[in-house]
């Protein structure tokens, strides 16, 4: 699939597209199974954050087709993309927009999440340590930090065109 889609970024206490960016993480959660949280943690952690939002214009408003909230330090809260884009190399540009704005970006992904840890394992991501007991589930987690073999240079492999 080939479409244009914008990069925005909605500043802390924001809360545009959180409606869609929770009824894509609830689609998730129901077709995968991970992205758990609750409502009131997520709207929450998103209108304390700065979103990085994909978004596709559209004739009747825009669609989110995927986000990442983070904290002020990098750290990757939420990262999702609708399934019916992915492959298209969306994830890796917004994992690129907040490296380019954060001198370290790292995130926890479910041990279990075998898609997720070859996803961040691909983009240079290492795992920093095992969490036990890390979700509200009591499920494991690992720390993953972008490798410091220079940002700038992994950000060139996750642009188009590189």
């Amino acid at each position: 699939m080939s479409v244009t889609v914008d990069i925005r970024v909605v500043g802390t206490g924001d809360d545009q597209f959180v409606e869609q960016a929770w009824e894509l993480k609830e689609q998730i959660r129901r077709d995968e199974g991970i992205l758990k949280q609750r409502r009131g943690f997520f709207t929450d952690a998103y209108r304390r954050s700065r979103v990085y939002a994909l978004v596709e214009p559209g004739y009747d408003g825009e669609t989110l087709v995927g986000f990442a909230a983070t904290r002020r330090d990098g750290y990757i809260l939420f990262l999702a993309v609708n399934p019916e884009y992915r492959g298209e190399g969306f994830g890796r540009q917004l994992v690129a927009a907040v490296a380019d704005d954060h001198s370290s970006v790292t995130c926890h992904a479910r041990a279990t999440n075998d898609s997720a840890l070859s996803f961040y394992e691909h983009l240079g991501f290492e795992v920093q340590r095992r969490v036990d007991n890390y979700y509200e589930d009591r499920g494991d987690a690992y720390y993953l930090r972008l490798g410091d073999g220079g940002i700038a240079s992994k950000l060139s492999r996750f642009m188009p065109g590189n």
